[in-house]
């Protein structure tokens, strides 16, 4: 395991150093531009962050380093700060948050906890994942219903076209399997696309790669029974 120290202060260093010892081998960051440098060049476990080498829009830092380490976890370390920054910073990519003079045990803590998927986080920021949880909830919902009615304007062709893209078929593969020719099914892709309103195959996939409804017509020629519910 590599752990990432991004960090100027002396005695925070060190407690950080105590909190992996025999557990993780280390590297060490002074700034922010060696932090995105290091990140993406050592693609580190985890990375114990120092809220205050960030520059003064946090949010927008650490959205930048989660977007170039998406693998790696990362656990904040700042002093007080309001439950609406925190949570902000959560939704921006931690996974974790922790005073700056948290003892070296309890760093040992959080830093288990996040490697195995959980978050470190104050209780009194419950309310927040709640709400959270209940917006995302209903934005998938809006999200499903606008692609199931997009769906809906296809044929029972074009669907069936759709849906071996997103189980990431080739167009040969597809005319084979539905005995066309390969322009036929570019054609159909090319209505399917202007039908879905989108720009093309990557895009049609994964819109169709959670779609778990299937065609099932007893006959060619019946009207095309449209899918009735998204994953």
């Amino acid at each position: 395991m590599l752990t990432l120290f991004a960090c100027s202060n002396a005695e925070l260093l060190t407690r950080w150093e105590k909190s992996v010892f025999g557990m993780s081998s280390t590297a060490t960051a002074s700034s922010l531009r060696q932090i995105k440098e290091k990140i993406q060049k050592l693609k580190p476990d985890i990375l114990l962050l120092d809220y205050l080498i960030l520059g003064p829009d946090q949010q927008k830092d650490v959205l930048e380093i989660a977007i170039l380490a998406p693998q790696t976890k990362i656990l904040l370390f700042s002093p007080k700060l309001s439950d609406n920054v925190e949570w902000t910073l959560f939704k921006s990519g931690i996974q974790g948050c922790c005073e700056l003079t948290m003892p070296a045990e309890q760093i040992s803590y959080a830093i288990k906890a996040i490697l195995k998927g959980e978050l470190w986080i104050r209780r009194s920021l419950t309310s927040f994942m709640l709400d959270e949880l209940v917006e995302v909830s209903m934005e998938k919902e809006r999200i499903e219903s606008a692609i199931h009615d997009l769906l809906s304007n296809l044929t029972k062709r074009e669907y069936e076209i759709a849906m071996l893209v997103g189980h990431g078929e080739s167009n040969k593969r597809i005319a084979n399997r539905l005995d066309i020719t390969e322009r036929t099914v570019k054609a159909h892709l090319t209505e399917i696309f202007r039908k879905l309103q989108i720009s093309d195959r990557i895009k049609l996939a994964l819109m169709m790669k959670d779609t778990v409804s299937a065609i099932k017509p007893s006959h060619a020629n019946q009207p095309f029974n449209r899918p009735s519910y998204f994953a």
